[in-house]
């Protein structure tokens, strides 16, 4: 499990109650996962010095997509409807943590990042909900770029190509990021 993800673990488990005991501590999907999307926001120049605190900020709310809409990592033992309330939770914490760190731009993002994907779901388009990620992350460590913010608006206005504008928006983003993420 990486870090952010195990981090992520022990701040559920410190909180208690019944999340915490859908949570698990060590978890082969997690392994699997690399926590990618934390990686990558951590990397960007807006996160310098405070990379841990971003890399958890983005995957918990990355967790709390994955509870909503495909296999979580880390809150692996709740039914459907605890899963959705504890994806609210962990949506809910990521920006709280990010509002404790001033960070209203990235706010913004992870917020796009939750209502994107969202449309991207309800209209069976997983693959946007994928680039809408990858942006998103790119767009945390980075900042946004008129190039993102068109390519969201084009996600949102339904047109097509929007996932290929939104991986190449964040390319460009994030020219600087280690192969690799």
């Amino acid at each position: 499990m990486s870090s952010a993800l195990r981090r992520l673990a022990d701040v559920l488990h410190e909180e208690g109650g019944l999340l915490a005991e859908a949570t698990t501590s060590r978890n082969p999907r997690a392994e699997e996962e690399d926590a990618r999307h934390g990686a990558l926001a951590a990397a960007g120049p807006r996160a310098e010095g405070r990379e841990d605190d971003y890399a958890l900020i983005v995957e918990a709310v990355r967790e709390g997509y994955l509870l909503h809409y495909a296999a979580p990592r880390v809150v692996t033992g709740a039914d459907r409807d605890l899963a959705l309330l504890a994806g609210d939770r962990l949506y809910a914490l990521g920006l709280a943590n990010l509002a404790e760190l001033g960070d209203l731009e990235a706010i913004t993002e992870l917020a796009d990042v939750i209502s994107l994907c969202a449309l991207a779901h309800a209209e069976g388009v997983p693959a946007l909900a994928d680039a809408v990620w990858e942006a998103g992350a790119v767009a945390v460590g980075w900042g946004q770029t008129p190039e993102h913010a068109a390519a969201k608006a084009a996600a949102r206005a339904g047109e097509a190509g929007a996932a290929e504008a939104l991986l190449a928006a964040s390319r460009r983003g994030a020219a600087n990021v280690a192969p690799g993420h």
